[in-house]
């Protein structure tokens, strides 16, 4: 895919949490502007910025949030794959939330100078929020 992809790096540093498969979805997740919610048989996964993270939570931390700029037409094809292809050739962790209007990659903020170079290798652009 020849696209070229606007990406916005959110400010706020998230944390991706796994809680109990039959959890209640906790008051603490829904207190800021920015969070994601899946329920499995297996788990309820949250993703929010670390601050909201109460202690003794399971979490990754450190993780910053890729907005891909939109909205992204729902039947066009490759474009997550144009970005976690090339941070994969980097050997960058991602993790991926995926809404109507766009989609989100989060990558380790430790790896965040590599991903950036790696995605304007590509040909995307990236700006801070």
């Amino acid at each position: 895919m020849s696209r070229r992809l606007k990406l916005s790096l959110l400010q706020e540093t998230c944390a991706i949490c796994r809680l109990a498969p039959g959890s209640p979805i906790p008051s603490w997740v829904q207190s800021g502007d920015y969070w994601s919610i899946t329920r499995t048989p297996e788990e309820l996964s949250v993703v929010v910025p670390e601050a909201q993270v109460p202690q003794g939570v399971t979490a990754s931390r450190g993780w910053r949030a890729l907005r891909f700029a939109g909205p992204l037409p729902l039947d066009q094809t490759g474009i997550l794959s144009s970005v976690t292809s090339p941070l994969a050739a980097a050997h960058i962790s991602v993790f991926v939330i995926a809404t109507f209007d766009t989609d989100y990659v989060l990558i380790p903020e430790a790896q965040q100078r590599d991903a950036f170079v790696a995605l304007e290798r590509a040909g995307h652009s990236v700006i801070s929020l």
